[in-house]
């Protein structure tokens, strides 16, 4: 809607006003809202900015490079940096991780899904042809332990016996209608799989699973006024 992207062209702006992303060459090609969406926003360390100013941290972007006894050569060798550590921010495929968790063809062929869906994981952890296998950690958010922590009370829950899965023809309808959310609102990253602006909705989902109460607050204004965050649910039964 009209207000969302508002808010969020706003905050956008803000932050490129107050981290210099623009100096350093780091301003990233997709907006802060695309980023909040898709689990591309981090946590930007303290004093980091002012490390890259006075030297002793380096940024540099490069399609090739080599390492040397002292550091690193860029494009070539054309251009030299000395340094004591480097991070090579590449990321990673987490949908091939999955795959390589398997030997047999099958299990490879259809854990992560096609190129183009999202891993068909129901509640983001079972996979409904392979439901021997509960996968943790796969989803992200802003927060991703306190995603995976919900994600492994509700696997407890359910080897305990606290309640039964769903036939397969119900868990496949309820992961296309996830995949259909994140191809719309992650574009072409919806196989990371980011749930970082449906995290109560989730929540809720395993809540009701399991047999507890999804409204953690007590009271109606703090419903719907008070943000939701990891406090509140400690303790879930």
């Amino acid at each position: 809607c009209f207000q969302r992207w508002a808010i969020t062209k706003v905050i956008e702006t803000y932050l490129k006003q107050r981290i210099p992303l623009q100096k350093h060459g780091m301003v990233p090609d997709y907006s802060f809202s695309f980023a909040m969406s898709s689990c591309l926003i981090a946590m930007l360390p303290k004093g980091f900015y002012d490390r890259v100013d006075d030297g002793s941290i380096i940024l540099k972007n490069s399609k090739r490079f080599s390492f040397c006894s002292d550091g690193i050569n860029l494009e070539d060798g054309e251009e030299s940096i000395k340094s004591d550590i480097i991070i090579l921010a590449t990321g990673f495929r987490g949908d091939q991780k999955l795959r390589d968790i398997f030997t047999a063809n099958w299990c490879r062929n259809i854990v992560a899904g096609s190129s183009d869906t999202s891993v068909p994981l129901y509640r983001e952890c079972i996979h409904p042809r392979i439901p021997q296998l509960a996968i943790v950690g796969y989803s992200e958010s802003l927060t991703d332990i306190y995603v995976s922590e919900r994600v492994a009370n509700w696997v407890i829950h359910f080897l305990a016996g606290g309640f039964q899965m769903p036939s397969v023809r119900r868990m496949e309808e309820s992961v296309a209608e996830w995949t259909k959310y994140k191809n719309l609102y992650n574009g072409k990253y919806f196989r990371r799989s980011c749930i970082s602006t449906v995290n109560i909705w989730f929540n809720d989902l395993l809540c009701q699973d399991i047999g507890c109460n999804p409204r953690r607050k007590k009271g109606f204004l703090a419903e719907w006024f008070q943000p939701y965050g990891p406090a509140d649910y400690a303790g879930l039964c």
